[in-house]
Parts: C-alpha cells; sequence; structure tokens
C-alpha cells in the first residue's frame, strides 16, 4: 500500500510536513525551526502581513536562497463573503493562489463553520484558487469539500492550539478512505506520536504550528515532527498485524511440542 507522490494543485511535494510562521519567541527561532522541519509549505494569516510590500516582510523571507509554496490563510474571517475577500487581496498582493480557508466564528473554540466553509470552498475554486480548506473532522463535510473544488481538505485532530492530539481516530480514517484528493490532519496535534498516528491512519500530510512554535525547544520539535511524518508513513506502508482479542504466541508451539515428543 506505497503512497503515491503528494501532489496538491499539481506542484508535487517532496515533504509531507506543512507548518505555520507564528507564535514563535524570536525571527531567529523561526528560521531555524523552518530549516530543521524540511517543509516547503508555509503558511500565515494573511492579515499579519503587509500586503503593500509583502516582499518586506519578515514572516516571508526566503531561508538561504530557498523557495516555499505559500499557503496564506483567512483566519479572522467570520463568513465566507470575508474569506473570499481576504484570498482575493493576497493573490492581487502577488503572494499566492494557494489558499487555507479559515472561518471561525467562536473565540473560544474557533472551531471552523461548516456552512461557511463550504460556500468559500467552491467560490474560490471556481476562480481557479487551489483551496485548501481547514474543516472539522467530519467525513460527510469533507467529501463535499472536495466536491466542489478543494485540491486537498485540512480537518483537524482537535481545536486549534490545543495539543488534545486525535480525539476520533475512526472519523478520520474515514476521511481517508473516502477520499480522492489529499488529506493534510490540521489542527490540534501536539508529539510526535500523534503525528505518527495521523500519519498510519494514512493521511497524506500533517500541518503544525503551535505545537512546534511553542515547544520548550522549537527546532528539536520540528526535528521530531518531520521524523514522526516518515515513521508514521513508512508503518502505513508496511500494513500493521490486525488487533486480536487474545494472545498469539510468537513461536509454534505446537512445532515444538510435536518435535519434542518425537525426540
Amino acid at each position: 500500500m506505497k503512497k503515491a507522490p503528494l501532489v496538491i494543485g499539481g506542484k508535487t511535494l517532496s515533504s509531507r510536513f506543512f507548518i505555520g510562521t507564528g507564535r514563535y519567541p524570536n525571527p531567529v527561532v523561526q528560521n531555524e525551526t523552518i530549516k530543521a522541519s524540511g517543509a516547503e509549505v508555509l503558511t500565515f494569516a494573511i492579515r499579519r502581513i503587509n500586503l503593500e510590500h509583502p516582499d518586506e516582510d519578515a514572516i516571508l523571507q526566503h531561508l538561504e536562497g530557498r523557495t516555499f509554496q505559500y499557503l496564506p490563510n483567512t483566519s479572522g474571517a467570520n463568513n465566507a463573503e470575508e474569506a473570499i475577500r481576504i484570498a482575493r487581496l493576497a493573490r492581487a498582493a502577488g503572494l499566492s493562489d494557494w489558499i487555507k480557508v479559515e472561518i471561525s466564528v467562536s473565540e473560544k473554540t474557533l472551531l471552523p463553520d461548516p456552512v461557511e466553509t463550504l460556500k468559500a470552498t467552491e467560490a474560490l475554486a471556481k476562480e481557479g484558487f487551489t483551496v485548501l480548506p481547514y474543516t472539522s473532522d467530519d467525513p460527510i463535510l469533507c467529501k463535499k469539500l472536495e466536491e466542489v473544488g478543494a485540491a486537498a481538505v485540512m480537518p483537524g485532530a482537535s481545536p486549534i492550539g490545543t495539543g488534545l492530539g486525535i480525539l476520533n481516530p475512526y472519523n478520520l480514517g474515514v476521511i481517508v478512505e473516502e477520499a480522492s484528493v489529499p488529506i493534510i490532519v490540521d489542527a490540534g496535534l501536539g508529539s510526535a506520536s500523534d503525528v505518527a498516528k495521523a500519519m498510519e491512519l494514512g493521511a497524506d500530510g500533517v500541518l503544525m504550528n503551535t505545537a512546534v512554535a511553542k515547544a520548550k525547544d522549537p527546532v528539536k520539535m520540528a526535528l521530531a515532527m518531520k521524523q514522526a511524518i516518515e515513521a508514521g508513513l513508512l508503518s502505513y506502508e508496511a500494513g500493521r498485524i490486525p488487533m486480536k482479542r487474545y494472545a498469539t504466541a510468537s513461536s509454534q508451539l505446537d512445532h515444538l511440542l510435536s518435535s519434542h515428543s518425537k525426540g
């Protein structure tokens, strides 16, 4: 069960780690962390960028000549109309035609609004954007987002920034099983074991920010997450043994007893 190369919007990515650019203690740590992650896709809130001079913004500086695929997000939008306007501004400023649709109405939970997210995704896809909507772990909604033109779908493992890990592995497994586009697990992952589990469920990649940026050592955490993605993917491709109710001996006990009796 070998995973196909990760292709989104016609772009083949060698890294399955999407990383955010916010909440780091300083720009030096931010840059070193991004370097350690090996990520090719960087996400950031458009509202934090000076759209009049995006090339001069510290968040968008390249690392040692490397270029990235920018994935600006519409964080702060309360409805589809606001998200669409923000996406258009980002494209007009030359940032990217990739857009992460992120629409939340509750500041307490920051859970995505399913109706407005679906509306924005459909509208932006029709305008030629490569749309990656952030959504809840609802298999039906994820499929509908794919059907209206999402290039990849990004279900949350748990609410943004909580570090609670994967609250509903069953749903994520169903989402992956039903999908015809890449599934990138976004939000709520907190540890390398969470990341490995997401990949073992069949996810095509993960997006992380807080769990890395707010770790005691962000650079080490980025490296841990990178390796967890690789380990989880290998585990998925290798195929785990079935779960059983009772024990199974590693050695062939009946064969050993038979040989002993003959002696």
